[in-house]
């Protein structure tokens, strides 16, 4: 596999990293079947693909990646769905978790 490849799996990866953490909360303490049999297909999908882009990908920076992309996407989802707030100091925390996730996709090796 190509390292393309492996960015774009790691990149699907987060997002359903973030569709996962939405099921979760929808499956409300997994009593709600169908959003509890999505959140662990979701899981299973995610942790399948996040597996093969670490072939070919420093583990330290794919994890980061992911970690920061599932963050961020689960803010940003979170204010947008449920109203959560994004006031300046969590702002601020989503802006740096971005800019952590560029300066280690641009690093070396």
């Amino acid at each position: 596999m190509g390292k393309a490849l492996a960015w774009s799996m790691l990149l699907l990866a987060g997002v359903l990293d973030v569709l996962w953490a939405l099921a979760m909360k929808q499956a409300e303490g997994y009593t709600r079947l169908g959003w509890s049999l999505a959140s662990f297909a979701l899981l299973g999908a995610f942790v399948w693909l996040l597996g093969k882009s670490l072939s070919v990908l420093p583990i330290g920076t794919a994890y980061a990646v992911w970690t920061g992309i599932g963050a961020v996407g689960t803010v940003a989802a979170g204010a947008w769905l449920f109203g959560e707030s994004l006031g300046a100091v969590r702002l601020l925390g989503i802006a740096l978790v971005m800019a952590g996730i560029v300066v280690l996709k641009l690093a070396p090796g």
